[in-house]
């Protein structure tokens, strides 16, 4: 069974606790939340305070994606703010090992995501350590980019390389997912999918997210 994200990066800002409620009603799996510095990407979006406004809204897992410079300055806020989950970017850090471990100190999960320039080879020492690996479909920066299309053989990797090391961790892709390249994702190995624009500019979002989900049929 594969599990929806929807990323409130292209929610409305102005009402954003009730776009949460919307996408939570509609059956979502989990709130991706996609937290940019200006400076290990283009793009400045919310901290610690937002997450913390939106937790009342919901019960479900909040995947919070950290797109910034040196996140183990940041862990324990994320966590007080109600992070579920905590994604960090290899790239963005020099103690890959070391932050995967403060993270799950404090009793939640831990995931890597790789930018799409980045080799799988970063995770082999750390195959133990991780909840979830994130695959970048896009350049990570801003939404409503087109899905590079090399990444299709990426996810593959990564799906036979967790199979061939017998592991559990969760699978997420992230740009430029739509329901016209979905099937294929999933059929390379992506359980966790995250659409923004795809699901908050849809015409009807309730039934975006649902036919979203038919994936599973």
């Amino acid at each position: 069974m594969i599990k929806i994200a929807p990323s409130i990066l292209s929610a409305d800002f102005a009402n954003l606790g009730k776009e949460v409620q919307r996408i939570d009603a509609a059956g979502c799996d989990m709130v991706h939340i996609d937290v940019m510095d200006g400076h290990f990407v283009p793009n400045i979006t919310f901290g610690p305070p937002v997450i913390k406004s939106i937790r009342s809204f919901t019960e479900k897992t909040f995947d919070v994606h950290l797109m910034i410079e040196s996140p183990e300055r940041y862990i324990k806020e994320f966590v007080e703010a109600g992070a579920d989950i905590i994604t960090v970017h290899a790239e963005a850090t020099t103690h890959l090992h070391r932050i995967l471990q403060y993270i799950k100190s404090f009793g939640i999960k831990a995931g890597v995501s790789l930018n799409p320039g980045t080799p799988l080879s970063v995770l082999d020492y750390i195959l133990d350590d991780i909840d979830m690996v994130l695959i970048m479909t896009v350049n990570p920066g801003f939404g409503g980019q087109s899905f590079i299309p090399a990444m299709y053989e990426k996810i593959k990797a990564l799906s036979t390389m967790k199979d061939m090391h017998n592991k559990t961790f969760d699978i997420q892709v992230d740009g430029g997912i739509g329901l016209d390249n979905l099937k294929r994702v999933v059929d390379a190995g992506a359980n966790v999918i995250v659409a923004g624009s795809a699901i908050f500019n849809a015409e009807d979002l309730e039934v975006q997210i649902e036919n979203f989900k038919s994936i599973n049929l």
